[in-house]
């Protein structure tokens, strides 16, 4: 199968598209090794401790990140500029172990697959 990277680019609350990506990555991650899961503009804010979802009704799905490297979905990373725009930094208490990196670096890393899946 291809490789496919998952582009995480919502907040995780407020629509369906973090739940939904989540989803498909699981899924995925059964038919290919080769996955990477990006976590871009508001798309950080889905990887945060202490969310608090059910404020504004919503299920709380992204305790379930936690499960990637399980599935062997160990390529992770978060875009250092979009965490610097959003107030958080590399030390943010995230609850998946995601390398920090820049635009440049993601760029070059997402031209490598051959899917690409934004959520």
């Amino acid at each position: 199968m291809n490789s496919v990277a998952f582009i995480f680019t919502q907040a995780p609350h407020g629509n369906s598209a973090g739940r939904e990506g989540l989803d498909a990555l699981l899924a995925t991650s059964a038919l290919t090794e080769n996955i990477g899961v990006f976590f871009l503009s508001d798309g950080v804010f889905q990887l945060l401790e202490n969310q608090q979802p059910e404020g504004v009704l919503s299920r709380h799905h992204a305790a379930t990140f936690k499960v990637l490297p399980l599935y062997d979905v160990t390529n992770v990373y978060i875009s250092q500029e979009d965490l610097a725009h959003r107030g958080l930094s590399s030390q943010t208490m995230f609850i998946l172990d995601a390398k920090v990196i820049t635009a440049q670096e993601i760029a070059q890393k997402l031209s490598h697959y051959d899917v690409v899946l934004r959520f």
